[in-house]
């Protein structure tokens, strides 16, 4: 665990705990609004946590790269991409669990993990194939790209019915396969999506490589980024291309590359420099394992849901007969989410014990 960047452990850390606390209230119907999803266009804070992630993965990469410089790009290569399918697997098993009750033809083939999959496997590709100035360049051509491609759905091509990205998904994989969590079958996390996604991972790799390790711009230079990157998401969010989660538009990527530049900017001043991070040790422990702490938040929420108590589950009762009985409805199930959180961590805080890093 020796050289390791503790603000960026920690900004890992920091959104797996937020991954894992707005994914498990004790109650979907009582949920405060800031730990909801914007319903279609806009955002809240919720909105940011996912696209952090792939910020900082790809902030982390930066790190990584440059410590693997005796390896060739073809041994790189092999490497991320065997990451890829394992992490894709994993979110295929996942939405598959617990195997006996649910059909192969049913299963849900995107998901979070495979959308972290996709993210990392095309955005570290292009990282190392191509020169930085050709990086930047094919980073624009997919924002733009992307824009004029949902034009092509036709009439409102950013609304849910309509965008082209359920057409694709679904001559890619069938309808039975897509997430009907909107009431139709689309998948935020669908194939088309996955190319701005990557974006937010070269963005991360890019500060990375030139706020962290090379150290070209001053802490208000580095702001300045943060804000413009803001003000680009917002001007092409008014000018017809919304902010939007769950096509991930790329004003979407804009904005929370912007604020993730701003948060990583604030981690490292108070952490790095000034060794403010006592505070944020629980937040360390979840940065070292994140992916695995993700992958086990999921699991024992499925187990928990399958374990009958009375008439309902385990989940149910603990929220109904513990957390909203003592604490009321939000309440209850805000600290139902912060209870779990704790519980995850408890694993994640043994592995950190041993020092042992679950790679995926």
């Amino acid at each position: 665990m020796k050289n390791r960047i503790l603000s960026i452990d920690i900004f890992r850390g920091l959104t797996i705990a937020l991954m894992i606390i707005v994914n498990t209230p004790g109650s979907w119907s009582y949920v405060y609004a800031p730990l909801k999803h914007a319903d279609w266009h806009g955002w809240t804070p919720t909105d940011l946590v996912f696209p952090f992630f792939l910020f900082v993965s790809g902030v982390s990469f930066s790190i990584s790269l440059s410590r693997q410089s005796s390896k060739t790009t073809q041994e790189l290569m092999i490497k991320i991409w065997k990451r890829v399918a394992l992490i894709f697997l994993v979110g295929l098993l996942l939405n598959w669990f617990p195997f006996y009750n649910k059909h192969i033809g049913d299963l849900r083939i995107f998901g979070v993990l495979q959308r972290i999959a996709l993210a990392y496997g095309i955005g570290a590709s292009l990282i190392l194939l191509a020169s930085r100035k050709l990086l930047i360049i094919l980073s624009v051509i997919i924002l733009i790209g992307y824009h004029f491609l949902l034009l092509i759905g036709g009439d409102d091509p950013f609304s849910l019915e309509n965008n082209l990205t359920i057409t694709i998904d679904k001559w890619l994989i069938g309808e039975s396969h897509m997430y009907k969590g909107f009431g139709i079958p689309f998948d935020p996390e669908g194939l088309i999506h996955s190319f701005p996604a990557a974006i937010n991972v070269v963005i991360g790799f890019l500060i990375g490589k030139y706020t962290i390790l090379e150290k070209r711009f001053s802490t208000m230079e580095k702001a300045g980024i943060g804000i413009i990157l803001i003000a680009v998401a917002y001007l092409w969010h008014f000018i017809g291309f919304p902010i939007n989660k769950p096509l991930w538009t790329s004003s979407y990527v804009l904005l929370t590359c912007g604020l993730g530049v701003l948060l990583l900017m604030f981690l490292q001043y108070i952490i790095d420099d000034q060794g403010w991070k006592k505070w944020a040790f629980p937040f360390r422990v979840f940065g070292m394992n994140p992916l695995f702490s993700y992958v086990l938040s999921i699991l024992f929420v499925k187990i928990f849901f399958m374990i009958k108590v009375g008439e309902t589950s385990l989940y149910g009762w603990l929220y109904n007969s513990v957390f909203a009985e003592i604490l009321g409805n939000y309440n209850g199930s805000l600290g139902y989410a912060l209870v779990y959180a704790s519980f995850i961590w408890i694993f994640s805080w043994l592995l950190y014990r041993k020092g042992i890093l679950i790679k995926l």
